[in-house]
């Protein structure tokens, strides 16, 4: 199943996230470590894209890699983020972005801990969250 894809005007962007936001999601910034709201949060529910309200991780998922940013093992489905390489900063990572809208969320890394191995180290600006 496909994610459905919310296309929206650089304009459209800027006039509905916080410059911080936009800052992350639209021109992959990344939130100083240990600034996050949902850093140390713990409460049982579904992590979403604050652009377009995506599904994106489940709690269950959550976990203290002691990075700094909310770290998950898993996202939500296959199809709820899409990754690329990166290359910036002198750097070769793989970059996670919304499947749905395209945001910038943050970077995965093979240091996680099982079953999968993968530490999706997500900005929480980047994040909402709806209980449950």
């Amino acid at each position: 199943m496909s994610t459905p894809k919310t296309e929206k005007t650089d304009a459209q962007w800027q006039a509905e996230l916080t410059p911080e936001q936009y800052a992350v999601c639209r021109c992959s910034a990344t939130e100083p470590p240990f600034s996050g709201k949902w850093y140390r949060h713990k409460a049982a529910g579904t992590y979403t894209c604050v652009a377009c309200k995506a599904q994106l991780f489940a709690s269950e998922t959550k976990y203290d890699s002691g990075s700094g940013w909310p770290s998950f093992f898993q996202p939500f489905s296959r199809a709820a983020v899409s990754l690329r390489q990166d290359e910036t900063h002198g750097m070769r990572r793989t970059e996670v972005n919304c499947a749905a809208c395209g945001s910038h969320l943050g970077h995965v890394f093979p240091d996680g801990p099982k079953p999968t191995g993968l530490r999706y180290c997500i900005n929480s600006v980047a994040l909402d969250f709806l209980p449950g």
